[in-house]
């Protein structure tokens, strides 16, 4: 069997998700380490994205998603990747699709994740030390076939600039967004924290707001998610609430305070940290109509509504925003098909 056909694929890439399971040895060290470096990622937060990694990379899910794309031996083509650095590990789903497409991985990591992607990556060459020749890390893209990379507003507008020659996927700024009915269980309120609070609120498919009928009571919400309080001792999250909380005092700007976050009503879709916005709809349909001028800046949509999936933004259950499948591509744009038919 090659060491690039399917089957063979799915046992590597399967050994590596049991290995992220239970992290040990070196990785271990780093996870606890990380925030040295980078005080955003805790303990906590690498050691619950390594296994979410982990998870995503069962048999199973493995096998189905790749039999939807043409893997077949062919000539390598050197993708280069520039990966965010905002939560542990945000780009490995790039470097895994294009390892698993039979291409060459160009690295340009974030210097706010990089132990952890050479970390993981390590673990797969002692699985499979075929996959040494397979991707290489780079202070400066060069010599590359087609990009996917990942910035914000102002950095896509560099990465257009530089990289619009070749095929690209750029990834802009995005957020996610719940829509809640008043109808939710204390359960799926609870689960919503996480989709709030996970990473500390820094990822794409955080929420970053809430759309609620008119006369929605915020009670149970915040009774819901008092389990999330401790948040507020990590001293940047504090900086932030602070921060913010002083801003609205200062402008008498009209807004809910549970002592560990701010809502605020607001029309934007991207609220500051520690701070989660909230807009009031009339009804289900004009909602959907809302979301869907708005489905280029929504990563995905939390909810129990079903109505709202007329919207392109993929539907999620509570507490499931940042714990995506395989086959739940950033900005929706299927990064497999675009590597498999270059």
């Amino acid at each position: 069997m090659s060491k690039f056909e399917i089957p063979y694929l799915i046992d590597v890439f399967s050994t590596l998700g049991q290995q992220l399971c239970s992290p040990d040895g070196e990785l271990s060290h780093i996870i606890q380490n990380e925030c040295h470096y980078n005080a955003w990622f805790t303990p906590d937060n690498v050691e619950h994205a390594v296994q979410s990694i982990g998870r995503m990379l069962n048999r199973n899910d493995l096998q189905t998603w790749l039999s939807k794309y043409p893997i077949e031996p062919h000539e390598a083509k050197n993708i280069g990747l520039v990966l965010a650095g905002n939560i542990p590990l945000v780009g490995f789903h790039d470097v895994l699709s294009v390892l698993v497409s039979g291409n060459i991985a160009l690295i340009k990591a974030s210097s706010q994740d990089s132990r952890l992607v050479m970390q993981v990556l390590k673990r797969l060459v002692a699985i499979e030390p075929a996959f040494a020749e397979r991707f290489k890390f780079t202070g400066r893209l060069e010599n590359f076939d087609a990009v996917i990379a990942t910035g914000s507003n102002n950095t896509s507008r560099y990465f257009e600039y530089y990289f619009g020659k070749v095929p690209h996927i750029i990834r802009k700024n995005r957020n996610s967004i719940a829509v809640l009915t008043g109808k939710e269980t204390d359960e799926q309120l609870k689960a919503l924290g996480h989709d709030i609070f996970d990473y500390f609120g820094l990822g794409c498919r955080n929420v970053s707001k809430l759309f609620v009928p008119k006369g929605y009571n915020f009670e149970p919400f915040f009774e819901a998610i008092e389990s999330y309080k401790n948040v507020i001792h990590h001293h940047k999250y504090n900086n932030n609430y602070d921060y913010n909380k002083s801003l609205y005092l200062v402008n008498r700007d009209k807004h809910l305070d549970n002592g560990f976050l701010l809502l605020k009503e607001d029309k934007g879709m991207t609220s500051p940290l520690a701070v989660l916005f909230y807009e009031y709809y009339e009804s289900i349909d004009s909602l959907s109509d809302l979301l869907e001028n708005e489905k280029g800046n929504i990563q995905c949509v939390v909810t129990a509504a079903a109505a709202t999936a007329t919207t392109a933004s993929a539907i999620v259950g509570f507490g499931q925003s940042q714990q995506p499948a395989l086959w739940d591509y950033a900005d929706g744009v299927d990064t497999m098909d675009f590597l498999t038919k270059l």
